[in-house]
């Protein structure tokens, strides 16, 4: 390992925590659209009320992180990538107003903040997807692309099921029953638009298969299946830990797939990577920058764990 993979690790990880984090908080935002009660949406904003601004902070890692390591990939992709990215980014805007307001709000206004919350969710979960999906595809980045419409539902259903859990865990009996019977549908929509994106395009995984990683693939399926089992006799915290390994290991896939490239068969890991100054450089403040948010993000949810009341 040099130190341009190590500085790709570093990416993948900021990238791994944001969406186990911030895909919770999503996934709850967009919950909205099946709850009506005004007690449970109330304690579901509470319950991420207290994190979701210090999630974001992974999002500014990977994007600074990607700017100074890998500035050729940046180019390409924010050039390419603008308009998805630009209504993620607004979204998480408009998401981030309606939380912080909701509480101040009454009457109307607290009507359109409850339709604007969802709406900015699904739209930010699934901007994040379209851009995976055309990262992924490994042709043009521009223009439309069935994989990367079915990759953006596909990381919607995944940040569904992670925030129904969420919700089982962070609430309770309240929500429990309708938490749990959409955590059962958004794992079979999940399911079935992961295979669809297989079949789609199998050369990542193909690639993955071959050696050490043929584990990851089959511990991809015991994961799923775990997953299934959880939902059926285990509680919520089970469920949410199986849900973000499963996360985890589908990442750890991809990039094994597709490594040595950033963006399959058209930007090389090594060649496009910053010289070695930089990268030292910069990696030195992650060293001191990433155990920090660690210990934050760690006592923040230590503080938070309990039930919303």
């Amino acid at each position: 390992m040099n130190l341009a993979d190590l500085c790709a690790l570093t990416l993948l990880f900021s990238l791994l925590m944001y969406v186990w984090l911030d895909g919770a908080d999503l996934g709850v935002g967009m919950l909205f659209f099946w709850f009506d009660d005004e007690e449970q949406k109330q304690r579901m904003v509470h319950s991420i009320l207290p994190v979701w601004d210090a999630n974001e902070t992974w999002l500014v890692l990977v994007a600074g992180g990607l700017l100074a390591l890998f500035p050729a990939a940046y180019s390409s992709l924010f050039s390419a990538l603008y308009l998805p990215v630009f209504i993620m980014l607004l979204c998480l805007f408009l998401r981030a107003l309606a939380l912080e307001y909701r509480a101040q709000a009454a009457g109307e206004m607290r009507h359109w903040l409850d339709k604007l919350l969802p709406l900015s969710s699904a739209l930010a979960a699934f901007c994040q997807g379209w851009c995976a999906g055309k990262v992924m595809e490994g042709q043009s980045l521009f223009g439309f692309s069935l994989y990367a419409l079915l990759s953006g539902f596909g990381l919607m259903a995944i940040y569904l099921m992670l925030g129904c859990c969420w919700i089982r865990w962070r609430i309770g009996e309240s929500v429990e029953e309708r938490a749990n019977t959409l955590a059962w549908f958004f794992w079979v929509v999940a399911l079935v638009l992961f295979l669809a994106l297989i079949l789609l395009n199998p050369d990542p995984w193909q690639q993955t298969w071959h050696g050490w990683g043929k584990a990851i693939c089959l511990f991809i399926a015991a994961l799923w299946l775990m997953l299934l089992i959880a939902l059926y006799r285990l509680g919520p915290k089970w469920q949410i830990a199986i849900t973000l390994a499963l996360i985890a290991a589908v990442m750890a896939g991809i990039a094994w797939g597709i490594y040595p490239w950033l963006i399959p068969q058209q930007i090389d890991l090594h060649n496009s990577a910053a010289d070695q100054v930089t990268q030292i450089f910069v990696l030195t403040g992650v060293a001191i920058v990433m155990p920090i948010t660690l210990i934050y993000h760690t006592w923040a949810f230590w503080v938070f764990h309990g039930k919303v009341k």
